[in-house]
């Protein structure tokens, strides 16, 4: 009986696991409480931890995450960066997804198709990510496929970001109420406020954070971004940083003392430590492009501990280049950035062997963001002149069921001229077209704009209007491609997106302040000739609301186990651990 047993596990397992391995993860986010800068408040954490677990990964292993809502309002997370080939269904956005309501779960499963890299997770509703929910996604190369650089002697991952005082809920209420948020109270690095560096900027008693090294060693340092609205410089007190990858593309290797990092940006430096190293130094980032005597609370500091150490690190921080007051040098590391075009990513074949500089462009779309201004008596943020409603009937889902209003097809392919208004409006766009950006910020301050779905090629980036003469300094050969790029106050920066992922992708501003009054939209990426293999069905345990709301069925918990194939590996689990239990008691 146990044998056939096992047979039809083994036929079960062949049929349904033949392909690529599987990752597990269950999340349980709940608030606790935190004192990173000194003063308790309320935090989201996972499975107990702020910040949350390393999402790790390999190329093309499948992911399935249950993810249980134990908040007090509903909850949706997305893997920014992660491009969910054929898969929108799992992008963890309103536009795609019906939130996780609270004392409910939902399992996500998706593939980390033909990527490598580092990038980050976090809760994409109602502010959340000021309180926390995020954590780090470590998407490693198979075997097959050699990496650029020697293998570092560690795997180092740096969270930073600007941090309040005030949690999500209470930074929301300043928001509605017309008024912008003002100076964050500091920076944390990996959950932690400062090492107390100025005994007047930094109360006594916090914690901080301490990475401990070798002499001689060289560690791979993951660095994200995943604050509020603040640009953040990061530095390592006497060291260099040698760039060598960001948000899954392989760069041209370089050198920098110090790097900005912006709201939602990933990289990865090589560090290597001093062999003759006696002290501690300082980890630093600080907020960038703005008057820093004034800013200077805005500062987190960690510390880099040798092991052969004698003494704590002391003195002034170190400080980042001097570019920051003059426009035109600012620019210069983002252009710095290249593709190493002979590297392998996530395939045998070079990043580079994709011509992106000789396709012609099918449509260009200039998107212009604007400061906040009160549109129908409420304080709102535009692209193009439309202030972003988010769809009650989530929009792939209200293609399927023909549920008509949801949303238009309208969002202009350049500036508005006319009055601002507030609206569910999309892009559609052209499957496998070739698609020209132009992301123009007229607000006062660096933007990060983000493009969920998708990796794009940055070509270009000035101060002023953009026009079509721009085209003439674009990098059409080694331009890097991307999820996340700075535009700079004044400024445009333009890319180019090869559309051939089809489904429904959010297209924002990542400064959670402007994203949360309005500033993004959607590509609407649709095969006309759909037949099942351009864009995956929506999961089993898929959420209705809004219009559909009806169809949903009422569960206090959403397995694994009712989705796909695949996920029936949960299930096969299970019957080894019964078969081995009772084999064992025979």
């Amino acid at each position: 009986m146990a044998m056939l047993f096992l047979l039809h596990i083994a036929l079960f397992s062949t049929l349904c696991f033949a392909d690529d391995p599987y990752v597990f993860y269950d999340f349980k986010l709940s608030y606790i409480t935190a004192s990173p800068l000194g003063v308790p408040q309320q935090v989201i954490a996972i499975n107990g931890a702020f910040p949350g677990p390393v999402f790790n990964a390999t190329t093309n292993y499948n992911a399935v995450i249950n993810v249980h809502n134990q908040l007090d309002e509903d909850l949706l997370m997305t893997w920014t960066g992660v491009q969910l080939r054929r898969n929108s269904w799992q992008d963890g956005v309103l536009g795609t997804n019906c939130p996780i309501h609270p004392k409910r779960n939902f399992t996500y499963q998706f593939q980390v198709k033909d990527q490598i890299g580092s990038f980050f997770y976090f809760p994409s509703l109602n502010f959340q990510r000021a309180s926390g929910g995020f954590g780090p996604i470590v998407v490693n190369n198979r075997a097959i496929i050699d990496i650029p650089f020697a293998k570092p002697d560690g795997d180092i991952v740096v969270l930073v970001g600007d941090w309040y005082t005030k949690n999500h809920t209470a930074l929301r209420t300043i928001l509605d109420s017309g008024k912008e948020l003002g100076m964050p109270d500091g920076v944390l690095i990996n959950g932690k406020g400062p090492y107390r560096y100025n005994s007047t900027l930094v109360p006594d008693g916090i914690e901080y954070e301490t990475i401990n090294v070798h002499p001689g060693k060289t560690y791979r340092f993951r660095v994200h971004n995943v604050g509020i609205s603040t640009s953040l410089n990061f530095r390592i007190e006497g060291h260099n940083l040698l760039l060598v990858e960001t948000e899954g593309r392989y760069t041209t290797q370089q050198n920098f003392t110090s790097f900005d990092v912006h709201v939602g940006q990933s990289y990865s430096f090589l560090v290597t430590m001093d062999q003759n190293a006696t002290k501690d130094y300082y980890i630093v980032a600080s907020a960038r492009y703005v008057n820093e005597s004034v800013w200077a609370r805005v500062t987190g500091v960690a510390i880099l501990h040798y092991s052969n150490s004698k003494g704590p690190a002391k003195g002034p921080l170190p400080v980042p280049l001097s570019d920051v007051y003059n426009q035109w040098s600012a620019m210069n590391q983002p252009r710095a950035v290249r593709q190493n075009t002979t590297a392998s990513g996530a395939r045998p074949n070079p990043q580079g062997s994709f011509h992106y500089g000789s396709i012609n462009v099918t449509d260009t779309y200039i998107i212009q963001s604007m400061p906040p201004r009160r549109i129908n008596g409420k304080l709102r943020a535009t692209l193009n002149g439309i202030s972003f409603v988010k769809p009650d009937t989530p929009i792939r889902l209200a293609d399927l069921h023909h549920v008509k209003g949801a949303y238009k097809m309208d969002f202009p392919n350049k500036p508005h001229a006319g009055t601002p208004k507030m609206a569910t409006s999309i892009i559609n766009a052209t499957y496998r077209g070739f698609a020209e950006v132009i992301l123009q910020n007229n607000d006062t301050k660096v933007q990060s704009f983000h493009m969920d779905g998708y990796a794009f090629y940055i070509v270009g980036m000035d101060f002023g209007l953009w026009t079509e003469a721009s085209r003439s300094s674009y990098n059409k050969w080694d331009s890097i491609s991307r999820s996340t790029t700075e535009v700079y106050p004044g400024g445009w920066t333009a890319v180019l997106i090869s559309l051939d992922n089809v489904g429904v992708w959010n297209l924002r501003v990542e400064n959670l302040d402007r994203w949360y009054l309005g500033q993004e939209t959607y590509m609407r990426i649709v095969n006309p000739e759909e037949n099942g293999k351009t864009e995956l069905a929506p999961p089993d345990n898929v959420l209705y609301c809004g219009a559909l709301r009806s169809l949903q069925k009422e569960s206090l918990t959403s397995s694994a186990m009712a989705l796909h194939c695949g996920n029936s590996k949960l299930l096969l689990t299970l019957f080894i651990t019964i078969l081995a239990s009772i084999l064992t008691f025979r």
